[in-house]
């Protein structure tokens, strides 16, 4: 085993379009999104502890909304070990929480993901990146995306990754006081279900938008509010079934002009868009007698 400690980022992501194409017999539903990455998101740290004993520490801006029983980065870890009943697996996790939940930036996924790379790779398991897709789509549909680490345009229930490069862009993420409920915006009997399924070349001549945004903003004033404010300083969106919202700039300053006018009920961010994240090889090892 591994004496060293990880310091990874769990990148955030938006859906830069999000259209529901039908509804399955068990009821999830089909979907085409293009998932673009980003710079930003949340910081974990990972050591191998003796024993078999998982532990999670959270601080950050939004940790204080973050549940430590049953969280999504200990279901993670307890799924990994699960593949060698024969060891015994421990690690202390320490995560410093920036993404807001119930917010469309997928950070309960990119956690869970970080997780299953990270602790493959102290534990050195030597799981193969489609098993630890295989593990992580059992605990949500996003997961498989952070997992495989690149900007993928995604079909099925947003597990059937195409791997795509994208023009790098900066983006102003604004999210407003409200959680939003996925499950409650896909059991809306007014959501689109039927759009047509596009390719790349729709998407890039402008063809596309999110399915969800017309109910989220009829069940969530403030995710309303906050589109209409950016969309006075850009083209906005929303991420996933929201909360956040978010819009391209043509650079880093202009961007800051917007951030600096945002109203003091929102929380916002500038991130750059990556196509590719780090992978555990790439990323800080911390000495542990330092």
């Amino acid at each position: 085993m591994l004496n060293d400690t990880l310091s990874c980022l769990a990148p955030a992501k938006l859906n830069l379009f999000l259209h529901i194409t039908g509804r399955r017999p068990d009821g999830y539903h089909e979907l085409q999104t293009l998932f673009q990455l980003l710079d930003y998101g949340d910081e974990l740290t990972f050591t191998p502890q003796q024993g078999s004993q998982l532990a999670l520490e959270a601080h950050g801006p939004t940790a204080a909304d973050m549940p430590l029983d049953g969280n999504l980065i200990l279901r993670a870890a307890e799924l990994l070990r699960q593949e060698r009943t024969d060891l015994a697996l421990g690690a202390h996790i320490c995560i410093n929480k920036k993404l807001p939940a119930g917010a469309g930036l997928g950070g309960g996924s990119s956690d869970a993901a970080t997780t299953l790379i990270c602790l493959n790779a102290l534990w050195e398991l030597g799981l193969s990146e489609d098993r630890l897709c295989e593990l992580g789509v059992t605990l949500g549909a996003d997961i498989p995306v952070f997992v495989r680490g690149h900007s993928a345009w995604a079909e099925g229930v947003g597990e059937i990754l195409t791997p795509v490069d994208l023009a790098a862009m900066v983006y102003l993420v604004v999210t407003p006081d409200c959680f939003v409920s996925t499950q409650s915006i896909f059991s809306q009997a007014d959501l689109t279900r039927n759009s047509q399924a596009i390719k790349m070349a729709d998407f890039l001549q402008g063809r596309s938008h999110n399915d969800c945004e017309a109910v989220t903003r009829r069940l969530y004033p403030p995710v309303a509010e906050a589109l209409d404010w950016l969309g006075q300083h850009a083209e906005a969106r929303m991420t996933g079934t929201g909360a956040s919202v978010f819009a391209a700039f043509p650079d880093e300053k202009s961007a800051r002009q917007a951030l600096a006018e945002m109203p003091s009920q929102y929380r916002g961010f500038i991130a750059n868009g990556i196509n590719e994240a780090n992978r555990p090889n790439n990323r800080q090892k911390v000495d542990q007698s330092a």
